[in-house]
């Protein structure tokens, strides 16, 4: 009786020498500051956010392109007349460089001109060879070969779209009917380079442009153009969770889906002990307590989505992490006692 009274008291000593070290070892979450309706208030915001990007470059449309205002690009036809001399009349392609070549002026380099632009030059043009007293010329674009844009990513209506005219990020996004809900506010503009391997990309705070700061970002958008927008993006899972990580944020993810992403709670986890931390730019973060309890319920208020940014910590049960690491063995009427820490969070 006595043999196994002191072993329970070593079993005991133990545990609270475990429970001790424990508790110095494990990772506490931050405390929180907020309460769910504060979170959820923060999503109609976030959604506010994309609400006023758009208005922004919807207010920043100018009316339909006028079709003196087209880009002048390779590959296009056009039908060149002057009016005073009719037998000036051509019609000609430009070429791979620019250029289109016409009745006693040779070379004339139209590229990256809008139509009006080429018909004031080439009339200059005319006129300071005295070919022509007071030449009126007039470009007809037969066929529109090159200058479109493409738009992909969270757009409500992405696709291919003709470069008509000169034209800013904002206008060009107008295009697209603008950003879906789940836009992220970083873009990508990819442009073709030199070298073809190697294509130019300008990435882009809408946030700035939003706000009415930054407008040199709203740069001017050229033909062959990729604007990509990114839906937003990743979330941070820490904690008692079996694979804490990064994770893409997929359409409509909650908390419970985040956490099944990083594999789940592990054995020692505090699932009615969740911190969900949630970015506010320059402000401190929202940081509010959730249970699983609550987030399993069928009430739409407790589904609470995660956003770009958010992390995710699973609070760490003491007892159970104790449980889990103790280790007991016996060998030739000999008992041993342990621990093993949980991993590291």
């Amino acid at each position: 009786m006595i043999y196994h009274i002191r072993y329970l008291c070593v079993f005991f000593i133990i545990c609270g020498i475990s429970l001790s070290v424990l508790g110095c070892g494990i990772r506490k979450g931050p405390e929180p500051n907020a309460s769910l309706e504060d979170v959820m208030a923060q999503d109609s915001e976030t959604k506010q956010d994309v609400k006023a990007i758009n208005d922004r470059l919807f207010a920043s449309v100018k009316s339909a392109p006028n079709v003196k205002d087209y880009i002048l690009a390779e590959g296009d036809l056009l039908q060149v007349s002057v009016f005073e001399a009719q037998e000036l009349k051509t019609e000609i392609r430009v070429g791979a460089r620019g250029f289109i070549s016409l009745p006693l002026l040779g070379t004339v380099e139209v590229k990256g001109l809008t139509a009006y632009e080429a018909e004031q030059t080439i009339e200059e043009l005319y006129r300071n060879k005295r070919f022509v007293k007071n030449p009126h010329v007039n470009i007809f674009v037969k066929e529109q070969v090159a200058g479109k844009i493409t738009l992909l990513g969270a757009l409500k209506k992405p696709g291919t779209f003709p470069y008509l005219t000169r034209q800013n990020l904002f206008e060009s996004l107008a295009l697209a009917e603008g950003l879906s809900d789940t836009a992220g506010k970083i873009v990508q503009v990819r442009r073709a380079s030199m070298d073809s391997d190697r294509p130019y990309t300008f990435l882009i705070d809408l946030n700035d442009l939003a706000n009415g700061s930054g407008e040199e970002l709203n740069i001017e958008i050229k033909g062959g153009d990729v604007i990509y927008v990114p839906e937003a993006g990743m979330v941070y899972v820490d904690g008692a969770v079996r694979k804490p990580g990064t994770y893409p944020i997929k359409r409509k993810m909650n908390v419970v889906e985040a956490i099944v992403a990083a594999g789940g709670f592990a054995p020692y986890a505090e699932s009615d002990s969740i911190k969900l931390v949630r970015s506010r730019g320059s402000k401190e973060p929202d940081i509010v307590q959730l249970s699983f309890k609550d987030l399993q319920r069928q009430d739409s208020s407790y589904s609470v989505q995660v956003k770009d940014r958010d992390i995710i910590f699973v609070e760490t049960n003491r007892t159970e992490a104790l449980i889990y690491g103790l280790q007991i063995s016996g060998l030739g009427g000999i008992v041993g006692v342990g621990y093993r820490p949980p991993p590291a969070q």
